[in-house]
């Protein structure tokens, strides 16, 4: 027994010391094989180069991603004299690449730079994505995987099964896969029926990319493979077109919710008063600039609280809608109650104010642009299917139907929202039962004004902070609340939706420009055959 146990101690302290030595054996044989991969940047061939370029990679060499970053970058260098390669680091400062260490003395005579061309990038964008496709980062493994797809270079397929067979995340192991058809797809060595295996595999995909790579085919392909690549491209095409198309829908819905929030509280103050108010944008500017103005305080004055910037945007919704309400009331009381039953005159004050209020805030401001920040959770995009999505339009499409049911909310539970209601339909008929009008048209103007301010802080976040902001909209609200019907909100919604998308398909056919004008002349014509728009108020007022 005692035999038996000094036997095992022996075997045990032999394998230990054989595991030393293999350990200790290890960093010369990696060594080895790096300085070997080296050698073949020692040259301007090309040909050579891209070996190098492999043997890196699969060298196993933890420098290896370093190597292939300085050659991507030219900080990668070689003399031909030394037969010696070295990189230069961040700072400038030569090292030699086989050893890591700084090179004294001065450079060589002969040191020149390893050349790149367009397939060695490729190349060595491969080799990097190689390198990470088993990182614990799953953004970097990710990258990895497309960049292995867009470069499908053969040598890399045992690395990509290797990855596919370790990976647990479903949309990489997904990419993956795409990766290692395009792999196959353009080997000479994959038999027929895996080139048709693989081009399903990048049919499904369906992107750009796997256009561009069923294009790329070999022109000695089989005909099979041919006409699988054939029957792919035409039906991806078609599948692109359709998402095209809800591109531009989700684009026309991003324009409408804008315009819904810009003509919003123009339609309350056109239905209730009648007023024609061309200094409605600068309400808009108005809550714009109140959002600058608490993002300023949030980075300098109040700097000590990093999290009030983050919501900052929050704080300037309810900021904006009572400034700019404020300002509204004063305008009502100060200028248009003198000027009801006078619409040219009204028109022509309105016009004048806009003036006015744009020149002060150049005055206080500038005439620059100012920088409005997204919070993080407005900033980024996401994809869902091929259409890209960014987080700001989404969340303003999201505020903007908020603030419609709040609004569709005052006016039908709310006193103020029935007297409202009351002097749109017959303004006589509720002075005679006592509503005081003159009360309600200062209300409901700040409403509107107040509204039109919480949009300058939306339109902050994608559209220049400057003092023409409102100019920009103005004209696009006007015809929003005429189309849809002087006063209805749902009008206003249904016409702005409808101008959005109707913009953002004829934009790509027409431009910009005559976009627009075709949209005035269908909105003139549409006018003629229906003058109170789409959804007429009805009352005896409306109706005389």
């Amino acid at each position: 027994m005692q035999f038996h146990n000094a036997g095992f101690r022996a075997g045990r302290w032999v394998a230990i010391l054989v595991a030393v030595a293999l350990t200790l054996a290890a960093a010369p044989l990696r060594a080895a094989g790096l300085e070997e991969a080296l050698a073949h940047f020692a040259t301007d061939d090309f040909g050579e180069i891209a070996e190098g370029i492999t043997a890196v990679a699969e060298s196993g060499d933890p420098r290896a991603a370093l190597i292939l970053d300085a050659l991507q970058d030219g900080r990668l260098l070689y003399s031909a004299e030394q037969k010696r390669v070295f990189y230069k680091d961040a700072a400038g400062a030569l090292h030699d690449a086989a050893t890591a260490m700084p090179v004294s003395g001065g450079e060589p005579a002969d040191i020149d730079t390893v050349g790149i061309n367009n397939r060695l990038r490729r190349a060595i964008d491969a080799a990097l994505g190689s390198l990470t496709l088993l990182s614990p980062d799953r953004a970097k493994r990710y990258d990895a995987a497309q960049a292995v797809f867009k470069s499908h270079e053969a040598n890399l397929l045992p690395a990509v099964e290797g990855a596919i067979d370790k990976e647990t995340d479903p949309s990489i192991k997904r990419v993956l896969n795409e990766a290692r058809a395009a792999i196959i797809l353009n080997s000479d060595d994959a038999s027929e029926a895996d080139k048709i295996d693989a081009v399903a595999v990048i049919r499904a995909r369906g992107d750009q990319d796997s256009v561009a790579l069923l294009q790329g085919l070999p022109a000695d392909a089989p005909d099979a493979v041919a006409a699988a690549a054939k029957r792919a491209i035409a039906a991806i095409g078609n599948e692109l077109a359709l998402w095209d198309l809800a591109q531009n829908a989700w684009y026309g819905l991003s324009l409408g919710s804008v315009l819904l929030l810009a003509a919003i509280g123009l339609a309350i103050t056109f239905g209730v008063m009648g007023v024609i108010n061309m200094a409605h944008g600068e309400m808009v500017m108005i809550g714009a600039y109140v959002t600058f103005v608490i993002q300023e305080l949030a980075r300098t004055t109040y700097a000590a609280y990093p999290g009030l910037l983050e919501y900052s945007l929050l704080i300037a919704v309810p900021a904006a809608f009572v400034i700019a309400g404020l300002v509204g009331m004063l305008i009502e009381r100060g200028i248009i109650r003198f000027l009801y039953g006078r619409p040219l005159e009204t028109l022509l004050a309105t016009w004048g104010l806009s003036l006015i209020l744009q020149q002060g805030v150049r005055t206080a401001f500038g005439p620059t642009n100012r920088e409005v920040s997204n919070p993080s959770w407005m900033s980024g995009a996401f994809e869902a299917g091929h259409l890209n999505i960014t987080y700001n339009r989404l969340w303003i499409i999201c505020f903007a139907l908020a603030v419609f049911v709040t609004l569709l909310a005052v006016l039908r539970f709310t006193r103020l929202g029935l007297e409202m209601r009351a002097v749109t339909q017959n303004r006589a008929m509720a002075a005679a039962m006592g509503i005081r009008t003159g009360r309600i048209d200062a209300l409901t103007f700040g409403l509107g004004s107040g509204i039109a301010g919480i949009a300058g802080v939306a339109l902050s976040q994608i559209d220049n902070v400057s003092p023409n902001l409102g100019q920009g909209y103005i004209i696009d609200s006007f015809m929003v609340v005429v189309f849809g019907g002087v006063g209805n909100l749902w009008g206003t919604l249904l016409g702005a939706m409808t101008l959005g998308i109707a913009n953002k398909f004829l934009e790509p056919m027409a431009g910009a420009v005559l976009g627009k004008i075709a949209i005035l002349v269908l909105i003139i014509l549409f006018i003629q055959k229906r003058p109170r728009g789409l959804f007429a108020l009805k009352g005896r007022a409306v109706e005389a």
